[in-house]
């Protein structure tokens, strides 16, 4: 049976990877994406998307340089914003839209209230791959309106027999080198295979110091959203599996994660009007330092042989517990007693559900394949304020049953189409509660209610291999979230609310539109994919100048971007590429349902352009320099221009060198130590977050496998 080729980005894989041998160029692209991505067993696409997998090798390579799985993403998917270099992902984006994370196809989005945490809930050092379908899709339900990001974990040793221990020892510095700008980190994973049984574990602990700029300047802590340096780290990771004949087998997968900031410095405004940069100072914050904690139990089964079919069952619990730095409230009660009111809030998010489904090959005897599924969610999630001991944002529940439908038929050698339909039937549950005393206005006593939504998201495509080397396709799918419930929740200041009656909390329903080519003849790969996003109600968040915060608007968005990459491989070991993403984003600023204005930059990425260089040079040494360049982005509203970015280049060097005893990998992060201003603080008017991108920094690691 053909297989088709449209994996875009399995090229971008490609791209990315170390070169060593020649001969590894030659099946790049067939590269499968697992189930729990595809929602179908070995399959290299369940939509014509284009899609992205960064293996174990690249990941290696990318760790040598950041430990920001944000920066990795960003490094190898031009049309992923560029990272925040924080603990907080929010206004970094996919295509201009949020994509939905998951862990080994579990969600750790937390759309209910989006707090910009969901990046970072499990350490690097225990992900085997990163699988990425870029564009609005509905594969994994709720949240995917710019794609799907899914960490997979690491896995036990394929052999009967075999065992390894993986020892990784790290660290990191500014250059030049600052006292406090030191990071260390250090795993241990342990994998064995006996009989029927397997098992891998781990643990890992990592230390950040503080970040300086390209001036030597240390850059401003997030105090508040919270932080990946001045934190520590650590993770617990165990998965066992258990195959209990040679069709079934039942896997459960445990996880403990905790990234903590050490509150040993705080904030230095900057301001944006004469260009002055936020720095750090010591210093602490009252209260507690921004932390995530994270904790998951996952239950796989799968029999390869159920009915004809392929069957796969998933069960998972997530608790999710994000807490925020403190912020001074000022007159939080309203009646004088406390002018200086310090609390922190914290978003606690409790995630339980099932994913069932069952797939088979050759229906009808045809070179069809149909995949039946179901998935349960339910996502319990709440705001809290933790000195006030009230709830920001009330307990707000998402309960959806949803059925699905997925075929791939090969109606020839050339032609492959693709086609689903998912049925969402989602309820939203929020019990009548009483807003925090400190909103304006006072508290409001809001009634309760349970809005239900019924989506019906289909999505449809087609792969044509004119030859070998060439592939066309084109491809419809729509995605589905919800909008920042929790923000529109907690900002109600008008008396006599009603949940069922607020618009606000609307579904957002998004459609990606894409067509794509691909050419890979052994020495020249090269992708090119245009596409188009709507959404006829989307969520932009807006800035509010008098409480410096943002809210949810609801309104018409229209997105309309490109992607391309191109690479060569030498005659010998050696690889040069090139990546370009654009995107145009526009929004009904005026009610008249037509798009007459740019979207904001933590709505959507600066075009980019990245390039590369791997090259092998023996049997221990081998080396990349790739180089990222975010272009210049003007904002317009309704012809008028409100802002602008400048763009700037970054440049980062990796080598790596075998040596007697493990591996030495050497990273520069901004080799040539460039000043700039990240795109995110060049595109929000905030003084505390008006911060400068890292200057040089020197990694290194020693790794060996027992």
């Amino acid at each position: 049976m053909p297989r088709p080729q449209l994996l875009a980005s399995a090229l971008l894989a490609a791209l990315a990877a170390p070169i060593a041998h020649a001969d590894e160029a030659k099946d790049i692209d067939r590269v499968t994406v697992s189930a729990s991505t595809s929602r179908a067993p070995n399959s290299e696409a369940a939509l014509a998307n284009t899609i992205t997998v960064i293996d174990q090798e690249q990941l290696k390579q990318q760790l040598s340089v950041t430990q920001d799985i944000s920066q990795v993403l960003a490094n190898l998917i031009p049309s992923f914003s560029p990272s925040r270099q924080k603990l907080t992902n929010g206004g970094e984006t996919l295509r201009g839209r949020k994509p939905l994370y998951l862990v080994d196809g579990v969600p750790q989005s937390t759309p209910l209230r989006e707090g910009g945490r969901d990046g970072h809930t499990v350490d690097p050092a225990m992900i085997e791959r990163i699988e990425v379908i870029h564009g609005a899709n509905a594969l994994q339900g709720l949240g995917a309106s710019g794609g799907i990001i899914n960490i997979i974990t690491k896995r036990a040793p394929r052999k009967d027999g075999e065992t390894f221990q993986d020892v990784t020892i790290g660290a990191s510095t500014a250059l030049p080198n600052r006292s406090d700008s030191a990071g260390y980190r250090a795993s241990y994973l342990f994998g064995t295979r006996k009989g029927a049984f397997d098992f891998v574990g781990g643990v890992s602990y990592a230390s950040e110091g503080l970040y300086y700029d390209g001036r030597g300047h240390a850059i401003a802590v997030n105090d508040i959203q919270g932080d990946l340096m001045d934190a520590r780290s650590n993770n617990l990771f165990a998965k066992a599996g258990w195959d209990i004949d040679d069709r079934r087998r039942l896997q459960l997968t445990a996880n403990r994660y905790e990234l903590k900031g050490n509150n040993d410095y705080i904030t230095v405004n900057g301001d944006i009007r004469t260009g002055l940069l936020a720095t750090s100072a010591r210093g602490s914050r009252e209260g507690q330092g921004a932390r995530n904690r994270s904790t998951s139990l996952v239950l796989d089964y799968t029999d390869k042989a159920l009915g004809g079919g392929f069957f796969n069952a998933q069960l998972f619990w997530v608790d999710f517990k994000g807490l925020y730095g403190a912020t001074d409230w000022e007159d939080f009660w309203r009646d004088g007693r406390d002018l200086h009111w310090w609390d922190q809030s914290q978003n606690v998010s409790e995630k339980t559900g099932g994913k069932f489904s069952w797939s088979r090959d050759n229906l009808f005897d045809q070179r069809l394949r149909v995949t039946l599924g179901l998935d349960w969610n339910r996502d319990k999630t709440y705001q809290e304020l933790v000195v006030a001991k009230l709830k920001w944002v009330p307990q707000t529940q998402y309960e959806s049953w949803s059925p699905f439908v997925q075929a791939q038929w090969w109606i020839s050698d050339k032609v492959m189409l693709t086609g689903g339909l998912r049925h969402e039937r989602g309820t939203l549950k929020v019990g009548d509660f009483t807003t925090i005393p400190a909103n304006a206005g006072g508290s409001r006593f809001v009634r309760g209610g349970s809005p239900k939504t019924r989506e019906t998201l289909p999505n449809y495509g087609i792969v044509f291999e004119a030859t070998d080397a060439l592939k066309f396709y084109a491809s419809y799918s729509e995605g589905y979230t919800v909008a920042d419930i929790g923000r529109v929740l907690r900002g109600i200041t008008t008396p006599n609310q009603s949940v069922d009656k607020l618009v606000d909390l609307s579904p957002v329903v998004s459609d990606n539109r894409e067509i794509g080519v691909d050419f890979d003849n052994g020495r020249w790969l090269a992708h090119l994919a245009g596409y188009w996003s709507d959404s006829d109600l989307g969520s932009r968040l807006a800035f509010d100048r008098n409480t410096q915060s943002y809210f949810v608007v609801r309104e018409r968005t229209e997105i309309r971007g490109i992607e391309g990459n191109i690479a060569f491989q030498f005659a010998g070991a050696g690889r040069v590429g090139l990546g370009y993403a654009q995107a145009n984003g526009r929004y009904d600023s005026d009610g008249d349902d037509r798009v007459d204005s740019d979207l904001p930059g933590i709505n959507i990425s600066p075009d980019r352009i990245t390039a590369f260089w791997d090259q092998t040079w023996s049997d221990t040494v081998s080396t990349r320099l790739q180089g990222s360049r975010a272009l210049d982005r003007d904002f317009d509203l309704k012809g008028v221009r409100v802002a602008s970015t400048d763009g700037y280049t970054t440049v980062d060097l990796q080598a790596r060198f075998k040596l007697p005893l493990g591996q030495l990998s050497v990273g520069v992060e901004n080799l040539f130590d460039e000043q700039y201003v990240t795109y995110y603080s060049q595109s929000t008017p905030r003084n505390d977050t008006y911060v400068a991108g890292r200057g040089r920094v020197l990694s290194a690691s020693w790794s060996h496998r027992f």
